[in-house]
């Protein structure tokens, strides 16, 4: 989207929040029309919506191919017999299971190791097809009993996944390690990284740990424990709150045993899965002298929907929504005052677009001139894009436009020239957390 005219947006603004908006994200997302709630726990993304998931989705997606990840699209739907073999058909708690034609039933995928295993079994057989990793962004569903705070627990979310296939254990935890980089860099690019901590949990069967990546959120679902040690020396690491006991807990980086409290949201999570997967599906490889062994697997999720979810609470103020540069819908948000299309202001504003649109700017132009300035300042406020920029008498008086950074609620005179390089600048700093409603 590079612009998009207001009045032609189908979707519209609302000051009131939604009777049925159970968190902030759900109460802002919905107001400023990103999202629509179709019934409990499933959401439709409107047209900004869709922008801000396209833009998370690319950050995603860059990583990972620069990781040699390979991107495919697997099935959403599986049978019951491939969850049977896993295990998992009767003890998967949030499965939906789906009847189908005669007596046939199915699943809907939740997760894919059950689809992405018999996959990789038809290409992989010998050491020579090792290691390699492939990924997906696509819906997935769980039938959670209770759904809440929004787009952050839904029954139907957009998610990431990726799966690594190895020799060995080396490989994999060299591979793990690259990993773990990535996100880093993913959460970075998102103006979330001074927020986000590794997170040690539960590795299960085959590991001591796997790895959550948890989002400092004020009204976060989660409790963890950051490591004070760690913190000190520039890393952020914390324990999950599920292995964490005071007085007994060493820190797995720094082996301190300071901690403190805090809530977040959990925005990613990395497991070793070992051979969990490949022993009942018979994923092997032969190695040089010809003997076989079971395929040595990782899975790795980040939760695109999800992410959109965190950063509209960790960034919203009293006045709406605040999105990073780097997933806005838009740079800029135009907003000319004046009643007439004839008008010198108005057409100011439409070259000033057409400009912007020339160097490849994705501009927001609210051309509603039957609605109040106040009105659409507001909905600017609301709507969140990093740059609110009005064009009136005054500014064309002072030949400069009245710019706010909604980032940080400041308004500047600025040129034309210096509102480009705001639009594209160097990495930005994070963004400062959003204070609770009164603080």
């Amino acid at each position: 989207m590079s612009v998009m005219r207001l009045s032609r947006l189908f979707t519209k603004t609302a000051r009131q929040a939604p009777n049925n908006a159970d968190s902030l994200n759900a109460d802002l997302l919905v107001r400023a029309g990103f999202v629509q709630q179709t019934m409990a726990g499933v959401y439709s993304y409107l047209p900004l919506g869709l922008c801000v998931l396209r833009k998370i989705e690319v950050a995603v997606r860059e990583e990972m191919n620069a990781l040699g990840a390979q991107e495919l699209l697997l099935s959403a739907l599986s049978s019951r017999e491939a969850w049977e073999r896993s295990g998992r058909w009767g003890t998967f708690d949030v499965l939906f299971h789906v009847p189908g034609a005669g007596d046939q039933e199915y699943a809907l995928n939740p997760t894919h190791e059950e689809i992405v295993v018999p996959l990789v079994r038809h290409f992989v057989h010998s050491h020579r097809d090792l290691p390699f990793a492939c990924y997906q962004i696509q819906t997935k569903f769980r039938n959670e009993l209770r759904v809440k705070s929004g787009i952050l627990r839904n029954r139907e979310f957009l998610m990431k996944d990726l799966y690594s296939f190895h020799q060995d254990d080396a490989c994999l935890e060299r591979y793990y390690e690259r990993v773990q980089e990535a996100y880093g860099r993913v959460f970075d690019r998102l103006g979330l990284a001074e927020r986000t901590y590794r997170t040690f949990a539960s590795g299960g069967s085959f590991s001591q740990y796997s790895h959550e990546y948890q989002v400092l959120l004020p009204q976060g679902e989660d409790t963890i424990y950051i490591s004070e040690a760690a913190e000190a020396r520039g890393r952020r690491v914390a324990i999950n709150s599920e292995i964490y006991r005071k007085g007994e807990t060493v820190c797995p980086v720094t082996g301190g045993m300071a901690f403190r409290e805090a809530c977040a949201s959990e925005a990613a999570n990395i497991f070793k899965l070992g051979t969990k997967f490949s022993v009942p599906f018979k994923l092997q490889y032969t190695d040089d002298g010809g003997q076989s062994h079971p395929v040595v697997m990782g899975c790795y999720g980040i939760g695109i929907s999800r992410l959109m979810g965190i950063i509209t609470e960790v960034f919203a103020d009293d006045e709406g929504l605040r999105w990073p540069l780097s997933i806005a819908p838009a740079a800029v948000h135009i907003v000319p005052l004046a009643r007439e299309v004839t008008e010198k202001a108005y057409k100011e504003a439409e070259e000033l677009l057409a400009r912007l649109e020339g160097r490849g700017i994705c501009a927001l132009f609210d051309d509603r001139l039957n609605a109040s300035p106040g009105v659409r300042l507001a909905d600017a406020d609301l709507i969140g894009v990093p740059f609110r920029v009005v064009v009136s008498e005054k500014t064309l008086q002072k030949k400069k436009l009245e710019v706010k950074k909604r980032q940080v609620g400041e308004t500047e005179w600025m040129t034309e020239k210096e509102l480009i390089a705001l639009c594209n600048p160097s990495p930005p700093s994070p963004l400062p957390l959003r204070q609770e409603r009164g603080g």
